[in-house]
């Protein structure tokens, strides 16, 4: 797993990116389980996460953080990139971000695609 770390900080929330291959959901289940074992990841308020499957198609984790899943499917479909999972990582820094929120996993997974 590829992990970029803090990527920005809005209002005390910190956002992260990380990401890796897969070829199947058991791949993904397993990369998710790998990033946990991080104590910081497993803390995590949302670890949100996405992957285009080329035998399965699109799946998508929110983890609590609705509609975040689908963006990162959203970006994944764009740049044609399947058969690789993203995680979107937020800690809740105790203010609501509303619409913001959707940015900045755009922000977070943009850097992640442009470090590919």
């Amino acid at each position: 797993m590829k992990l970029l770390g803090h990527i920005l900080t809005d209002r005390g929330s910190k956002y992260a990116v990380s990401g890796c291959p897969v070829a199947s959901r058991a791949d993904v289940d397993a990369a998710l389980k790998a990033l946990k074992r991080d104590r910081a990841y497993a803390k995590a308020t949302h670890n949100t996460w996405g992957a285009i499957l080329g035998t399965g198609g699109p799946i998508k984790g929110d983890d609590g953080e609705a509609g975040a899943g689908m963006v990162i499917l959203r970006m994944l479909e764009r740049e044609g990139l399947t058969d690789h999972l993203i995680v979107v990582t937020r800690w809740y820094g105790g203010k609501h971000l509303g619409g913001d929120r959707f940015r900045h996993v755009q922000t977070c997974v943009r850097a992640y695609l442009d470090g590919l």
